[in-house]
């Protein structure tokens, strides 16, 4: 059987950590800042951990990466 790809999209996305989260970009941040909240900016700066059903679709496309 050949090997299995992974998803370019997610490779540069997303990373597992070695416990096995997804870590992701926040969303929301990329136009409209002026309607946004102080705190919804501040709030959604650096990286967030994907909620379960989410990670699990993620490391459907990253097969090595577990």
């Amino acid at each position: 059987m050949p090997k299995m790809k992974t998803k370019s999209s997610a490779k540069k996305r997303f990373k597992v950590t070695a416990t096995g989260k997804v870590i992701g970009g926040q969303a929301g941040k990329r136009h409209g800042m002026i309607k946004r909240t102080k705190k919804f900016i501040r709030d959604a700066r650096g990286t967030t951990v994907l909620s379960e059903p989410d990670a699990k679709i993620i490391k459907g496309f990253m097969p090595y990466d577990r």
